[in-house]
């Protein structure tokens, strides 16, 4: 897509359409727009009136203009935003994405954005531009035929009395974060056959190589050599090889506290099968989702690493398939993780914390100073917060609160669940110094949560269970069906607050 800033003349964009967000109650007669009502001879108004269009959020209205020749544009989009009120910069995201999924069914090819936002002109701009990237995504990339080929190509942002310069740093800003989220919803959409681990770390080698992060990856010989038993465990299974993968981001001067670092560690388990405590058949596909933590890392460092903040982050992706061979994990296994700590298996679907354990322990025997976890963990809290927030969990509040606060902020909601000694004391192993899970049908997403603590030494860590909403069931107006690229905007709103 091609994006272009403009200062001013909304009417005079040479585009196909214009768009312009509409408050909830908003009439025809506002100065903004008073002009464009006048340019439709009074559609506006008429639809307005008649309660055809209210404003609501997602809600849309196609108008043609009615003089020829007094606008470039040949149709008009009216936006609803809901209550004026409620209006923030992350609204505008989900303006530009509706409007262009709007505009791109009808074969409109460019279009005119106003989004009169009370935000700067960056922020404008950037959750324009962010907004139109993500909302062409579409999981039909494997379809031969009814396939969705239609895209817009060219939109205009309008931020009236805004500087050019401004323009384009938002520009530049949305284009970055957009593309990396795409990169995050490919890689959770795509087929275990197409990406193994060794695929996933090979695609985050090729991205670092293209935006300048240092990148290893470390092999099952190496793991093993590290004493990562607990990982390694989930892949004995499997024909399909382990890998970690570590992004590293170092600013050309930092301005972290000396020794602070952060560090994003991934869940990458490319397919789930739940290994020798095999999962029911019915909805196994969707397993192919439960390496969007690992993606969620991938895709937030690439985002770093081009907009450049002046703190260095660490990633680290735990890439393992569970799959249920002659060597598999068996429930009642004991192993060893990096840390020195046994636990006792007692179910191999609750791997996800099993490959954590020795991933966070990486993560901060390299030097991280705070850890933030992120995997589609429990089906538990899906039951308890359904896909409208994502469970957070950590070991310090002030760092939990800060995470909460950046996710307000860009419109991703966050749930904060408790953790406790009295937690931590019901996944003691009889023979281990822990167990895998914890009672039968109780706090399920928490004892994820404590079992990942265990591997926890002296850092600040925060883990979130993005498993209800990392993927969306049905399309929006501003998204596709599929993998969501959930808390990317959320980490990089910390990692830069963090300056």
């Amino acid at each position: 897509m091609k994006f272009q800033g403009i200062t001013g003349g909304f009417t005079e964009a040479n585009v196909e359409a214009l768009a312009v967000a509409v408050f909830k109650g908003e009439k025809a007669a506002s100065a903004e727009l008073k002009e464009l009502d006048k340019l439709t001879g009074g559609l506006i108004a008429e639809v307005m009136k008649a309660e055809e269009f209210k404003g609501d959020a997602g809600q849309t209205a196609l108008l043609r203009f009615a003089a020829k020749g007094a606008v470039k544009a040949t149709r008009l989009l009216l936006v609803g935003v809901g209550d004026k009120a409620e209006y923030r910069s992350h609204s505008v995201a989900a303006l530009a994405g509706t409007a262009t999924r709007y505009l791109r069914k009808r074969n409109v090819k460019s279009f005119a954005l106003l989004p009169r936002s009370g935000v700067s002109a960056v922020e404008a701009a950037q959750q324009t531009v962010c907004g139109a990237i993500t909302s062409q995504f579409e999981i039909d990339k494997y379809k031969t035929k009814d396939k969705n080929n239609k895209a817009v190509t060219s939109v205009v942002v309008c931020i009236d009395g805004s500087k050019p310069a401004d323009l384009k740093t938002g520009i530049s800003r949305g284009q970055a974060i957009g593309d990396s989220m795409n990169l995050t919803r490919d890689l959770a959409n795509e087929p275990a056959n197409i990406l193994p681990p060794a695929e996933m770390a090979k695609r985050a080698a090729a991205m670092a190589k293209e935006v300048g992060l240092k990148c290893e990856i470390l092999d099952e010989a190496k793991m093993t050599k590290m004493g990562m038993g607990s990982l390694m465990s989930v892949s004995y299974g499997s024909a399909q090889p382990a890998k970690m993968i570590v992004l590293k981001y170092t600013p050309a001067k930092s301005t972290a506290k000396k020794g602070e670092m952060l560090a994003l560690v991934g869940k990458g388990i490319t397919f789930d099968t739940g290994g020798i405590s095999l999962k029911p058949g019915e909805n196994m596909d969707a397993m192919k989702y439960d390496m969007s933590g690992g993606a969620t890392v991938i895709g937030a460092m690439r985002a770093i690493a081009l907009l450049k903040p002046t703190v260095p982050v660490l990633g680290v992706v735990a890439a393992v398939e569970n799959m249920p061979d002659g060597a598999a994990s068996r429930p009642s296994d004991v192993v060893t993780a990096m840390n020195g700590k046994t636990i006792e298996i007692l179910n191999t679907d609750a791997e996800g914390r099993l490959v954590l354990a020795d991933a966070v322990a990486y993560a901060e025997k390299q030097g991280a100073t705070q850890i933030i976890d992120m995997a589609t963990l429990t089906g538990a809290v899906i039951i308890a917060l359904g896909d409208q927030n994502t469970g957070i969990m950590g070991n310090d509040q002030k760092f939990i609160a800060a995470i909460i606060a950046c996710g307000k902020d860009c419109g991703e909601g966050f749930w904060q669940l408790p953790v406790s000694a009295e937690y931590s004391k019901q996944i003691r192993s009889d023979i281990a110094d822990i167990k895998n899970i914890g009672p039968r049908g109780k706090a399920g997403t928490i004892m994820g949560a404590v079992f990942i603590q265990e591997f926890i030494d002296k850092a600040k860590w925060a883990h979130l269970d993005i498993a209800g909403t990392a993927w969306a069931d049905g399309a929006r107006p501003h998204q596709a069906k599929g993998p969501t690229g959930v808390a990317i905007r959320t980490l990089l709103n910390l990692v830069e607050k963090s300056q």
